[in-house]
Formats: structure tokens, sequence, C-alpha cells
């Protein structure tokens, strides 16, 4: 396939994409939604490829629209993840059949492509921590992701391998990030203990299930491809900037309320509930345009299988079934969309009796396993992401020859 043939589809393609008929794509041709021109065969015609992604996003549920600023599709190779309508595939294997069982080291180091050694059991953050302990207590009064993004920042010029983008370097760079995060959200020196641990007993020591979910939740939220945050690491480390850099580039992104930032509002969304009878809250939300927090998703025509693997996993543990499936359902049938990650990370924040900013904290310590992953792969492309804008403004106006001095 060419470049030029991405910005095309067949009536076939065009019609899959909206679910419809060939037929209805030729209505829409007529009506001027849908731009056309004759294929090269001449037999044929082509669509435009971005006018039917438009029409699909107009044609969504107002919780599963793109922003206007995504609308335009830039990709590039990786294999790092797929997403699939069973959701996302680390390296080929089921986030959420890893979930069950796989520990977060595991799945990071799978992410990694870090398998064939343990740089979890080889790369210590102790003397990192050292160097950054003094400037995150000095920071105690912002919330974790400032805290987390100043510190990255400090971490690349703290950190004699900062830029060393090797596999093995990039992954050794990922333990002490992550452990490094890991003791900012709990106040702990950084240790060897696994992540999810670590972090129960943190948080909610003494609850049986707590390290088992949170487990559950660092493994199902640790990659998701080239969304907001993973493409501005790419970005970020294309330019030859370390990879704790490109870590305080993703961080920063992920604090925005489309993104990692929309779990607290879903968090506040579980708690505000009527369980009993969210019905009239759903109404409530609707009747004023809102968005459901933690409904819908761009990727996923119904639940995002991230959130269907944490909420079963949470009601054998014991949650309120009122959220695993009442408010499910009840969002189902008056809104008709369906829950995403963003909520079940706001069910697990209530049954765990955490506060609505623990979800963005687990979010963005769970998230440096894919990030790191991306920075090791751009890197090993030698490649500056520069992407090209699509003009709409003016067109040029050149000086007269006549007035020229």
């Amino acid at each position: 396939m060419n470049g030029n043939d991405t910005l095309y589809m067949t009536a076939q393609e065009a019609a899959a994409t909206l679910s419809v008929s060939p037929a209805t794509i030729y209505a829409y041709v007529s009506r001027g939604m849908i731009r056309s021109e004759a294929a090269a065969d001449g037999r044929n015609k082509r669509y435009r490829a971005d006018d039917v992604r438009a029409l699909k996003e107009r044609r969504a549920p107002l919780e599963a629209r793109q922003p206007v600023e995504s609308a335009s599709q830039l990709a590039f190779d990786s294999a790092i993840c797929l997403i699939t309508p069973e959701g996302p595939f680390y390296r080929g294997a089921s986030a959420a059949d890893l979930s069950q069982k796989s520990s977060f080291e595991h799945v990071a180091a799978l992410l990694w492509d870090a398998l064939d050694f343990d740089p979890f059991g080889t790369a210590g953050a102790e003397e990192l921590w050292r160097a950054l302990a003094r400037p995150a207590a000095a920071m105690d009064d912002r919330s974790f992701i400032d805290r987390a993004a100043a510190l990255m920042a400090l971490a690349g010029s703290s950190d004699p391998a900062a830029f060393n983008g090797t596999v093995p370097g990039g992954a050794a760079i990922g333990v002490r990030a992550i452990r490094v995060l890991t003791a900012l959200a709990t106040g702990t020196a950084p240790s060897r203990t696994p992540t999810h641990r670590t972090l129960a007993d943190a948080w909610a020591p003494g609850h049986r299930h707590a390290a088992d979910l949170i487990r559950r939740a660092l493994v199902l939220i640790a990659d998701h491809e080239l969304n907001a945050s993973t493409f501005a690491a790419r970005v970020a480390v294309s330019t030859g900037t370390s990879v704790y850099d490109a870590l305080g580039a993703a961080l920063a992104t992920l604090k925005g309320p489309r993104h990692g930032g929309a779990s607290a509002r879903a968090a506040k969304f579980v708690a505000a509930l009527s369980p009993d009878n969210p019905g009239p809250d759903i109404k409530d939300l609707r009747a004023q345009g809102e968005r459901l927090p933690g409904f819908g998703h761009v990727l996923y025509r119904s639940a995002d299988p991230r959130a269907v693997a944490l909420l079963t996993a949470l009601e054998a543990a014991g949650a309120d079934k009122r959220l695993t499936q009442g408010v499910v359902k009840a969002a189902h049938d008056i809104a008709g969309v369906d829950p995403n990650i963003d909520y079940a990370f706001g069910v697990l924040s209530h049954h765990l009796g955490l506060p609505p900013s623990a979800g963005i904290t687990l979010f963005a310590i769970g998230r440096t396993a894919g990030w790191v992953a991306h920075a090791i792969e751009q890197r090993a492309t030698n490649q500056l992401i520069r992407p090209r804008a699509r003009y709409t403004g003016p067109a040029p106006r050149m000086a007269s020859s006549t007035n020229a001095p």
C-alpha cells in the first residue's frame, strides 16, 4: 500500500467502517458527506478516509467520540501492543489473560522485550532515590502527577545511564522509574518488593484482596498502543532526549481530563451515585449534555474488555454488585454506552476506600511500563517524529513583481 492509499477507502472498506451497506455509502456521497473520485483502474471509485472517519465520529455516542485534535490519524509500525475487540494484546499475549495470574513485573519485561533476562532482579533504584528524595519531599504539597513529572526530569540529570537506549539499558531505566514512582506514591523507600504489594500495603493494609486487584489493574493498564501520553513519550524520545524526559512528557499529558484525569471524574461519579437507583443520576448528566464519566471508548464498540476483566475480578472479591452490574446496565439502557477502564478504576478505588486521585496514580505507575517500551522502540528507529499540518488558513498571497524594489 502506498502513501496515497491510506487517504482513501474502497466502498467495501467505507461500508465496513460505518457498519452500513455500500448503497448507503453512495447516498452519503450524493449528499456531499463523503468525497469520492475515480480509482486508478478507472472503473471504480475511491472514498476519502478522513470523511468516512469524521462521519463515523458524528454518528457515535457522545462518550465514544474522538476529540477533534485526534481525528486525523498518524500511524507507524510498532510491535508492542495490538488493540482488538477482545482488548489489547501485549506482544501477542492478551492483557486480559495476563491479568489473571501474571505479575506486573513480568508484563513490563514482556513489553520491553526483556524476558530473556530479569531487569527487576538486576536494576536497583536506591542510588537514584537518594538523589531525588529531598526534592520529592520539598514538593509534598503538590499532586502525585506534578511531583512525578518533576522527578522524572530530575532523574534524567541524576542517572548516569539515562541515555542508554539499548533494550537492557532502557529496561533498567524502566525498573528505576517504576520503583521511584511507587516510592513517591506510598511514601516509602524503593524496594524489590513487587509493585502491587507495595501499593496494597500502603493504601489498603489488611484488605484481603487489595494486592491481587491492584496487580490486575496494573497489568490491564500497562499499555494501550498510541494514546496521547504514549505518543508524547515517543515524540520526546525521538528528539534524542532521555527516557526519563520522555516519561516526564507522558506524565504531563496523562494529567489532562480527557486522558488519565478522567479516572478521578469516574471515581467521583461512583462515589456520588445512588447505587440502588442510578437512573436519575445518569439521566441528569445526559440532560445537561455531559459525558457519562467512565463510559464509552473510541476504540471499542461495546464494553472496554479491560473494564470487563477488572469489574469481574472486583465482583469476585466482594465489590458491590450494584456498581459492577446495576450501574453498567442502567448506563447501557439509558445512554447506550458501556464502561471503560476509568469506571473500573473508580469502582476499584471505592471498593478499597481510596481517594479519587488513586486511579491516576495507579494509571501512571502501570503505564510507565508501556511508555518505556515505546521509548525503547522509538529510539531504535533513530527517526524524528515530525508530523505535517493540513493547512486550512487563507491562500498564500505573493507580492506583485511590479512592486518589488
